[in-house]
Parts: structure tokens; C-alpha cells; sequence
């Protein structure tokens, strides 16, 4: 990703995703290879007030982590996750998350890519609570073909 117009395709492009607006994702960076999403702490997520269940914070860091794979891919391209584990280390708790996606090593087909999610309380104090490790498919634009 190297330009504020390739930057606006992927936020376009994630943000389409009734998923991804239904966490009330928001983008803070994108840059090749790296992405930096942020949710608010709801309780539709959370299994007990102020504490997200885990498949909030599995999405998350699945969103950063794809996402930061598909800064690395040619235009047209889009990827989507074939692969992904967690690993909880810390209550997902506070006022926020905010997830730092990574690309660990990028492929003509797959690449393998990383998250770590953080919980950030209403003081701005900020604690690890995952980190996430997962493969993207990388899907060429659709072919089309002359009659």
C-alpha cells in the first residue's frame, strides 16, 4: 500500500463488511504490512458487562491481520482469512480494542500473517489480552472472457 487511494480501497473494502461495521470497526494506520484497527467495548459482545467474549476479539484480530496482508497485494486482488488461532492471554476488558495486524510472510497464493489485541481502559492504560496467528488466501481479480 503506497498511496492514501490504495488506503481508501481497503477501508472501502473492509468496512462493506456487515461485520466489520456491526464491531464499529475503525481504522488508526495502514501501511504496507501493517494495519491498526479499533473497536469500542460493547456489551452485544461481551459475555459479562465490560468484558468481551472471545469471538469479538478473535474478529478483531482477524480483520487486522488480513487486512494487513492485503496491503502487500497488487490492486484488484483480495484475500480472505483459510486459517486462523488464538491465543487469550489477558481479560478483554475496558473501553476499547485496538488490534496490530502484521504480515509474517507474504506469498503469490497464501500469506501468513499476525495480530496482537490490546484493551484499552478509560485511563488510556493499555493491556495485551491476545495474540493471533493466521493464513489469507490471496484471490486474483476475476477473469473475464471474450466470446
Amino acid at each position: 500500500m503506497t498511496s492514501a487511494a490504495a488506503f481508501a480501497d481497503l477501508q472501502r473494502l473492509v468496512l462493506a463488511m456487515p461485520m466489520a461495521r456491526t464491531l464499529g470497526l475503525r481504522f488508526l494506520d495502514a501501511q504496507p504490512g501493517a494495519v491498526e484497527l479499533e473497536m469500542p467495548v460493547a456489551d452485544a459482545f461481551s459475555f459479562r458487562p465490560g468484558q468481551l467474549q472471545a469471538t469479538a476479539v478473535f474478529a478483531i484480530a482477524d480483520f487486522a491481520a488480513v487486512s494487513a496482508a492485503g496491503t502487500l497485494l497488487p490492486a484488484g486482488w483480495v484475500n480472505a482469512t483459510i486459517d486462523g488461532a488464538i491465543k487469550l492471554v489477558a481479560p478483554a476488558r475496558g473501553a476499547a480494542l485496538r488490534a496490530r495486524g502484521r504480515v509474517i510472510d507474504a506469498g503469490q497464493l497464501l500469506t501468513v500473517c499476525a495480530a496482537d489485541v490490546f484493551a484499552i481502559d478509560a485511563d488510556g492504560h493499555v493491556t495485551l489480552c491476545a495474540t493471533w496467528l493466521g493464513t489469507a488466501r490471496n484471490i486474483a481479480p476475476a477473469r473475464t472472457t471474450a466470446t
